[in-house]
């Protein structure tokens, strides 16, 4: 569960990578299985999440495994809970709502569809296929909505749960 304030990647500007949290104090205590030296060796995260956005981030030793879940080809879903702001008075638009299931570019490249519903009043739940730099937070500046809070919650059949944040 990467906590803000961890890249996802290599360390960078000060920010430690997350990787760096796959140690024995960090491993969850309900997790039975007892740490081994090898777990923190040679991973890879399969997929990033900005700074900014915590959750469920995957990492891994196989290159195979990443492929799977991030490569050009991958149908593995990825849910996210974002918390919005609208930039402009009163409720999104029911229009605008659909373009974020479908109908947006971003880099000059059509998206592909997308699940999005409304999980409270400032709540947007976000279910994507594809993961391309910061997203989500770009969709939402579509159509006039800021994200607050960005939190990944599930990738393929792997839900974050009650995981603490830092822990793993």
């Amino acid at each position: 569960n990467k906590p803000v304030g961890h890249v996802s990647g290599q360390a960078e500007d000060g920010y430690p990578p997350a990787a760096a949290l796959i140690t024995e104090a960090n491993l969850w205590a309900e997790d039975k299985r007892p740490f081994h030296p090898g777990h923190a060796r040679g991973l890879a995260p399969a997929g990033r999440l900005d700074i900014d956005s915590t959750g469920l981030l995957v990492l891994t030793q196989d290159g195979r495994i990443a492929r799977a879940l991030i490569g050009e080809d991958s149908r593995v879903e990825k849910e996210y809970l974002v918390r919005v702001r609208r930039t402009q008075p009163g409720p999104l638009p029911a229009a605008d709502l659909e373009r974020l299931r479908h109908g947006l570019a971003l880099d000059g490249k059509a998206l592909k569809p997308a699940k999005v519903s409304w999980a409270n009043e400032d709540q947007l739940r976000f279910v994507l296929r594809e993961g391309r730099k910061r997203q989500i937070r770009r969709m939402c500046e579509l159509v006039g909505l800021e994200v607050t809070g960005l939190k990944r919650v599930r990738i393929g059949s792997v839900v974050l749960g009650k995981l603490p944040p830092g822990r793993w």
